[in-house]
Protein backbone atom coordinates (compact mmCIF):
# COMPACT_ATOMS: atom_id res chain seq x y z
CA UNK A 1 0.00 0.00 0.00
CA UNK A 2 2.71 2.39 1.12
CA UNK A 3 4.56 1.73 -2.24
CA UNK A 4 1.40 2.54 -4.05
CA UNK A 5 1.12 6.02 -2.31
CA UNK A 6 4.87 7.04 -3.50
CA UNK A 7 4.56 5.96 -6.94
CA UNK A 8 1.53 8.46 -7.45
CA UNK A 9 3.66 11.34 -5.40
CA UNK A 10 6.43 10.63 -8.17
CA UNK A 11 3.63 10.25 -11.35
CA UNK A 12 1.91 14.02 -10.18
CA UNK A 13 3.96 16.46 -11.81
CA UNK A 14 2.63 19.72 -9.44
CA UNK A 15 4.57 17.82 -6.68
CA UNK A 16 7.81 18.29 -7.89
CA UNK A 17 7.77 21.78 -9.59
CA UNK A 18 8.61 23.66 -6.83
CA UNK A 19 11.85 22.61 -7.24
CA UNK A 20 12.73 23.46 -10.30
CA UNK A 21 11.06 27.31 -9.50
CA UNK A 22 13.92 27.63 -7.14
CA UNK A 23 16.25 26.95 -10.25
CA UNK A 24 14.38 29.40 -12.02
CA UNK A 25 14.37 32.39 -9.66
CA UNK A 26 18.28 31.73 -9.26
CA UNK A 27 18.69 31.35 -13.24
CA UNK A 28 16.58 34.51 -13.06
CA UNK A 29 18.53 36.47 -10.37
CA UNK A 30 21.79 35.49 -12.49
CA UNK A 31 20.37 36.94 -15.72
CA UNK A 32 19.29 40.37 -13.89
CA UNK A 33 23.21 40.47 -12.28
CA UNK A 34 24.80 39.61 -15.56
CA UNK A 35 22.46 42.17 -17.42
CA UNK A 36 23.26 44.79 -14.83
CA UNK A 37 26.99 44.60 -15.34
CA UNK A 38 26.37 44.67 -19.03
CA UNK A 39 24.83 48.11 -18.73
CA UNK A 40 27.53 49.61 -16.12
CA UNK A 41 30.10 48.70 -18.63
CA UNK A 42 28.29 50.12 -21.65
CA UNK A 43 27.18 53.69 -20.06
CA UNK A 44 30.59 53.68 -18.12
CA UNK A 45 32.32 53.50 -22.02
CA UNK A 46 29.60 55.94 -23.53
CA UNK A 47 29.97 58.78 -20.87
CA UNK A 48 33.43 58.76 -20.02
CA UNK A 49 35.62 61.65 -21.31
CA UNK A 50 37.85 60.22 -24.23
CA UNK A 51 40.94 62.64 -24.02
CA UNK A 52 44.80 61.00 -24.46
CA UNK A 53 47.66 62.70 -23.42
CA UNK A 54 51.57 61.52 -22.70
CA UNK A 55 50.81 62.04 -19.08
CA UNK A 56 48.39 59.37 -19.20
CA UNK A 57 50.03 57.03 -21.07
CA UNK A 58 52.83 56.92 -18.50
CA UNK A 59 53.13 54.35 -15.51
CA UNK A 60 51.39 55.39 -12.44
CA UNK A 61 52.71 54.37 -9.21
CA UNK A 62 51.65 56.16 -6.18
CA UNK A 63 51.47 59.29 -7.54
CA UNK A 64 55.41 59.83 -7.89
CA UNK A 65 56.95 59.76 -11.06
CA UNK A 66 57.91 56.62 -12.08
CA UNK A 67 62.50 56.74 -12.42
CA UNK A 68 64.79 54.00 -12.48
CA UNK A 69 64.72 50.46 -13.61
CA UNK A 70 61.62 48.64 -13.60
CA UNK A 71 62.71 45.58 -11.97
CA UNK A 72 61.95 46.45 -8.27
CA UNK A 73 63.21 43.52 -5.17
CA UNK A 74 60.75 42.84 -2.63
CA UNK A 75 62.07 41.11 0.48
CA UNK A 76 60.44 37.72 0.71
CA UNK A 77 59.82 37.92 4.65
CA UNK A 78 56.61 39.40 3.48
CA UNK A 79 55.39 36.79 1.75
CA UNK A 80 56.10 34.48 5.16
CA UNK A 81 53.59 36.82 6.68
CA UNK A 82 51.04 36.49 4.61
CA UNK A 83 51.67 32.76 4.73
CA UNK A 84 51.58 32.96 8.52
CA UNK A 85 48.62 35.20 8.13
CA UNK A 86 46.97 32.33 6.11
CA UNK A 87 47.43 29.43 8.69
CA UNK A 88 45.94 31.55 11.35
CA UNK A 89 43.53 32.78 9.45
CA UNK A 90 42.30 29.08 8.25
CA UNK A 91 43.11 28.04 11.98
CA UNK A 92 40.24 30.42 13.53
CA UNK A 93 37.64 28.90 10.38
CA UNK A 94 38.04 25.69 12.29
CA UNK A 95 38.29 26.70 15.59
CA UNK A 96 34.51 28.00 15.44
CA UNK A 97 32.59 24.84 14.00
CA UNK A 98 34.97 22.53 16.12
CA UNK A 99 33.62 24.39 19.45
CA UNK A 100 30.23 23.85 18.10
CA UNK A 101 30.37 20.84 17.23
CA UNK A 102 32.28 19.70 20.26
CA UNK A 103 29.26 21.45 22.25
CA UNK A 104 26.82 18.95 20.66
CA UNK A 105 26.17 15.61 22.43
CA UNK A 106 28.24 12.56 21.61
CA UNK A 107 31.32 14.37 19.71
CA UNK A 108 33.67 14.25 22.66
CA UNK A 109 37.06 11.81 22.44
CA UNK A 110 37.12 11.80 18.66
CA UNK A 111 36.61 15.76 18.52
CA UNK A 112 38.96 16.54 20.60
CA UNK A 113 41.91 14.70 19.92
CA UNK A 114 40.95 15.91 15.96
CA UNK A 115 41.77 19.51 17.23
CA UNK A 116 44.71 18.72 19.83
CA UNK A 117 45.95 17.10 16.20
CA UNK A 118 45.20 20.34 14.29
CA UNK A 119 46.39 22.71 16.65
CA UNK A 120 49.97 20.47 17.39
CA UNK A 121 50.50 20.67 13.51
CA UNK A 122 50.17 24.61 13.62
CA UNK A 123 51.92 24.74 16.91
CA UNK A 124 54.82 22.68 14.57
CA UNK A 125 54.83 25.28 11.68
CA UNK A 126 54.89 28.09 14.07
CA UNK A 127 58.13 26.57 15.98
CA UNK A 128 59.57 26.16 12.78
CA UNK A 129 58.77 29.86 11.95
CA UNK A 130 60.44 31.29 15.00
CA UNK A 131 63.25 28.76 14.60
CA UNK A 132 64.00 30.54 11.21
CA UNK A 133 63.75 33.95 13.15
CA UNK A 134 60.70 35.07 10.73
CA UNK A 135 59.21 36.43 13.67
CA UNK A 136 61.56 39.04 14.44
CA UNK A 137 61.06 42.16 13.02
CA UNK A 138 64.68 43.46 12.34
Amino acid sequence: MEWQQTAAVAADPAVGSGYFDAYAAMGLLAVIGVLFVAVAFTANRLLRPVVYSPEKLLAYECGVDPVGEDWAHTQIRYYVYAFLYVIFAVDAIYLFPWATVFAAAGYGAGTLVEMFLFIGFLAVGLLYAWKKGVLEWT
